[in-house]
């Protein structure tokens, strides 16, 4: 029975309030004991993070909406469907822990409030913000033609997908569509990463190589599983899921990394906000702010995404292309 994998990257054209960059593949969270270790550092995966933390910026504080900063707070939106090292529970099962809850947490010292989460759905972050329930989100969004209709971006990361593969298998590299011709390959339904797939298949099938296999699974640990026992040959997903299972599991490599965008544009990641609410420039400016002192680095270091990092926040950046109706 075919059946979909947890949603990472979903193009708008399937869901316009579905992110590019949506749920990923829930991956538990180690316990306690064994602490995981991404690029040589050992993350905090308890309740108590002992954030790294910014300074108020009056300049760029004041440019905050009267109407938002009156309660003191910045109400931010992630989803509770998010995994390691995105957005996930800490070992108490409670806690949200990851790397957008720390770049949401040094954005909101800047702008001189008191983070305040709110968790929902992954399909109710669009609608929250919409509605201005939600101030702002951190949750892995791509900017998309379509979504910038509705919202405003400021940027913050890049958008990588991975290849990964058996520790153990003679695929050295995937970088092109002739490097997977042939395999039995598993990727997310109705995400962009599968439409990548798809496109790349297409175009071996028409340069006379062989056709891929692709096989759907609901769960992140299915796919594992395949790739432990060579069902699965590769698995195409979110570069930050795969690379913190990695890092923390082993037993697999990553031999290629590609853009969320596609081929002909770098996908990026971006703090999302009602469109014209005014409270994109302030976060723009803390963004940029954070980026210049170092506690951006210190973030995206502490959970091994310094590869992901952007030299600067743009404000509405080109995004996905609008899908031809």
């Amino acid at each position: 029975m075919r059946v979909s994998l947890a949603r990472a990257f979903v193009m708008p054209a399937l869901l316009l309030l579905t992110a590019a960059c949506g749920t990923e593949p829930t991956i538990t969270a180690p316990s306690a004991t064994t602490a995981p270790v991404v690029a040589g550092k050992q993350i905090n995966t308890g309740p108590d993070q002992n954030r790294v933390r910014a300074d108020k910026v009056d300049a760029i504080a004041a440019q905050v909406p009267k109407d938002i900063a009156a309660d003191g707070k910045l109400t931010v939106g992630f989803s509770g469907q998010g995994a390691a090292p995105l957005t996930f529970h800490a070992d108490d099962d409670t806690t949200l822990i990851g790397v957008e809850t720390d770049i949401a947490q040094l954005v909101a010292d800047v702008l001189g409030l008191e983070m305040s989460p709110e968790i929902s759905s992954w399909e109710n972050l669009f609608l929250a913000t919409k509605s201005g329930k939600d101030e702002v989100v951190f949750n892995n969004v791509t900017v998309t033609e379509e979504r910038k209709d509705i919202y405003d971006f400021a940027t913050y990361r890049i958008d990588q997908l991975g290849w990964q593969v058996p520790g153990n298998s003679p695929i050295k590299a995937i970088a092109k569509p002739a490097d997977i011709a042939g395999l039995r390959v598993s990727v997310g339904s109705g995400t962009n990463q599968e439409k990548i797939l798809l496109d790349w298949d297409e175009q071996n099938k028409a340069a006379g190589l062989k056709p891929i296999e692709i096989l759907y699974y609901e769960k992140y640990s299915d796919v594992l599983l395949g790739l432990k026992s060579g069902r699965v040959q590769a698995y195409f997903g979110p570069n930050p899921a795969i690379a913190y299972n990695i890092a923390v599991s082993g037993g697999s490599r990553i031999v290629g990394t590609f853009s969320g965008a596609g081929p002909d544009l770098q996908g990026l990641i971006a703090a999302m906000t009602k469109k014209d609410n005014g409270l994109v420039k302030p976060l723009n400016e803390a963004l940029n702010t954070v980026i210049k002192n170092g506690k951006y680095k210190e973030v995206l270091e502490r959970w091994g995404l310094a590869n992901e990092a952007v030299p600067e926040s743009r404000i509405n950046p080109p995004g996905l292309p609008r899908q031809e109706s």
